[in-house]
This record gives C-alpha cells, sequence and structure tokens, in this order.
C-alpha cells in the first residue's frame, strides 16, 4: 500500500504539472491547421479545455481505484487504463496549446474531488470498482459524442482527437465489464451524472 501510494503522489504530481506523454501520435496531427473564426476557436479551446479536466479526473480516478484495488489483475488493468488516459491528457493539453487556450484553474480540485470518489468506490471491493469503471466510462462516451456534434465542423483536429479518445473509453468501459463489474444501484449513476455536468459547466469557463 505505502508503494501504491507513492505511486499514486507521484501520478498526481505529473498530471497536476502537465507533465503526460504519448506513445502514439496524437491524432490528427498530419491534418493542417484550420483556418477557424475567433468564435469558433473559443468554442473548440473551451470544448477541449473540458476534455482535458476529464482526463485529469481520470488520472485522479484510476490512480485511486489501483490503490486500493484488493486483486492484483485489477489493479494491473486500472494501470494500463491510467496510462492510455495520460494520453489523452497530453493530445488534449497539445491541442489546447495549439488553439491559443489554456487548462482549467480549478483543476487540482477536480483532481482531489476524483481521487476521493475513486477510493471510496474502490473500497467497497473490487466488482463495484470496476463497475464504477463502466458506468463512468460509458458516461464519457456519451459526453465525447456530444462535443463531436459541439466541435466547429471545421476544427478537424480537435474532431480526430475527441474521437480517437471516445474508442479508447469504450474500451476500457467493456474491459471493466469483462473483468466482473457489476451495475451500480440507480442512485449512483445520477449522482456521478450531476458530479459530471457541473464539472463540466464550470471547467468551460474556468
Amino acid at each position: 500500500m505505502f508503494d501504491r501510494a507513492i505511486v499514486s503522489f507521484d501520478r498526481a504530481l505529473r498530471t497536476l504539472a502537465g507533465i503526460a506523454h504519448t506513445s502514439r501520435p496524437i491524432p490528427g496531427s498530419e491534418l493542417p491547421e484550420p483556418s477557424l473564426s475567433d468564435e469558433e476557436r473559443r468554442r473548440a479551446g473551451a470544448l477541449m479545455r473540458v476534455n482535458h479536466t476529464g482526463e485529469v479526473c481520470a488520472q485522479a480516478l484510476y490512480s485511486a481505484q489501483a490503490m486500493v484495488a484488493r486483486d492484483p489483475s485489477v489493479e494491473a488493468r486500472f494501470a494500463t487504463a491510467a496510462r492510455e488516459e495520460e494520453e489523452h491528457l497530453a493530445w488534449t493539453q497539445r491541442r489546447l496549446v495549439e488553439l491559443n487556450d489554456r487548462t482549467s484553474w480549478l483543476n487540482p480540485v477536480w483532481y482531489a474531488g476524483s481521487f476521493a470518489i475513486g477510493a471510496a468506490a474502490g473500497l467497497v471491493g473490487d466488482r463495484v470498482n470496476l463497475g464504477f469503471v463502466v458506468e463512468t466510462e460509458r458516461q464519457v462516451e456519451e459526453h465525447l459524442t456530444t462535443h463531436l456534434d459541439r466541435l466547429p465542423e471545421r476544427d478537424t483536429r480537435s474532431r480526430a482527437i475527441v474521437d480517437a479518445m471516445r474508442g479508447d473509453e469504450a474500451r476500457h468501459g467493456a474491459m471493466a465489464q469483462e473483468a466482473g463489474g457489476v451495475g451500480l444501484p440507480p442512485p449512483i449513476p445520477t449522482l456521478m451524472r450531476a458530479a459530471a455536468n457541473v464539472m463540466k459547466a464550470v471547467a468551460y469557463r474556468v
């Protein structure tokens, strides 16, 4: 547990310091930078800031869930998913720079809150831990689909990133389902969605 705590602390520092790496090419990087109006650029930047914040939350959730997992194979699954989520973090961070925009000023708050939620889910048991991932990724997949509708049509670079992220999230959810994730009681998904909506509304602006 002590070693896991050190790994979690290191991940938190790197995430909040903006240190994220990707072993895969950034989706859409081969495409030319689109010509966007000022309004389109602001909208794309705000949406990608929300997506970046979502990846900050994902780092916190997976870190906490891995730290309290009982089964080493479950811990390994979380670690693998966290590495892919770190790539998403790098992709969205790079895209924000290209759009001359910034990350959310409240990322430390989002990280702390998500870590607490992930730890609480994990302490209930591994099957609930995995079930929480299933529901989280299902909601994230829906969220990314709405962003594909809201992003400027001409912003092909941002759209390529969001589309690739959506595919990874669906795979993470399927992984957790296959590993034995159980359905969450009805109030929990609703509360998760409400919390996510607050985060998205605030991160869009702050």
